[in-house]
């Protein structure tokens, strides 16, 4: 099969339109319908169907997808491996994936004692929550993740090498002049009736867990598209949250921290492919073992 075809349907499931795939390959939409018709001719099952704003894989469509995104990325890293060793290059790039916490301030401080001691590695971060890093993982595009078991928690993957960094306690983001600022520990009971936002399920379901614990349960009232408008609405005095012990030392100065007592934990993780690691990985590997100390909970 072709594979300039398989990368055409793998870019109609990415933007969901024909027209809009069309564009960025720069194709006309009656070539890319072609070649779509084609490719489920080949295979003799519809990979698409057609809903209200565009198109999207059928159940068969996206068993095609996932495989054919595999495949691509492996052809895309054979490509560059006889470049660089056209060119004489020690290496392909090291992309790395982290969750945000841990991308704002412990991934970067690893891979800047990596390129002390290694300066010729070309390197690239990438953001995202733990279940699409380890799918992207999977699929070839990151050499390694920097991820977290919280829930939902991390599969068991044969295709996948895991590696315990450690446990993260997770701390209570205030604003500047909050009741509670510089009090800590303080238990949950003491702000169950606050407000709190979150960002996504998996620390929601953190504060769910630590808050019945205590006996009592958390309003989350507000939610944050991401990590970083999370602190915004904290900074504002909009709401608290729940957030990594690892971020404290990369918070914004408008945001302070409490600690709680008998606080919720994650553990990091490293997760790297069995197949094909990037020669630099194990010692990115152990510059994060190193960079790992996590802050201890502060109160300021």
């Amino acid at each position: 099969m072709d594979l300039t075809v398989w990368r055409t349907f793998v870019t109609v499931c990415r933007l969901g339109s024909l027209s809009a795939a069309a564009a960025e390959l720069h194709h006309t939409q009656s070539a890319v319908s072609r070649q779509i018709a084609g490719l489920e001719r080949q295979l003799g099952v519809p990979l698409m169907e057609r809903h209200a704003r565009g198109v999207r894989p059928t159940p068969a469509g996206e068993v095609f997808r996932r495989h054919a995104l595999a495949t691509l990325n492996e052809a895309d890293r054979a490509v560059r491996a006889v470049r660089d060793a056209r060119d004489g290059a020690v290496s392909r790039p090291l992309a790395v994936g982290a969750t945000p916490s841990l991308a704002a301030g412990i991934v970067p401080e690893a891979i800047r004692a990596l390129l002390e001691h290694a300066r010729a590695v070309r390197w690239s971060l990438l953001p995202g929550l733990s279940p699409d890093l380890h799918q992207r993982v999977i699929a070839g595009d990151l050499d390694l993740a920097v991820v977290t078991d919280a829930p939902p928690g991390l599969p068991q993957d044969p295709r996948v090498e895991r590696r315990f960094l450690g446990l993260d306690e997770m701390v209570v983001a205030l604003p500047l002049g909050h009741p509670q600022a510089g009090r800590g520990p303080v238990h949950m009971r003491t702000l169950a009736e606050q407000t709190w936002v979150e960002d996504n399920d998996g620390s929601a379901a953190l504060l769910r867990q630590h808050a019945a614990r205590a006996g009592v349960s958390a309003r989350i009232d507000l939610a944050a598209a991401d990590l970083l408008g999370k602190l915004a609405l904290v900074a504002t005095g909009h709401a608290i949250a729940l957030i990594p012990g690892v971020l404290t030392r990369a918070l914004r100065t408008d945001v302070t921290t409490v600690s709680l007592v008998d606080p919720p934990t994650r553990g990091v993780y490293t997760i790297t492919p069995h197949r094909d690691p990037h020669p630099t990985a194990p010692l990115l590997l152990d510059r994060l073992a190193t960079a790992f100390a996590p802050a201890g909970p502060t109160d300021s």
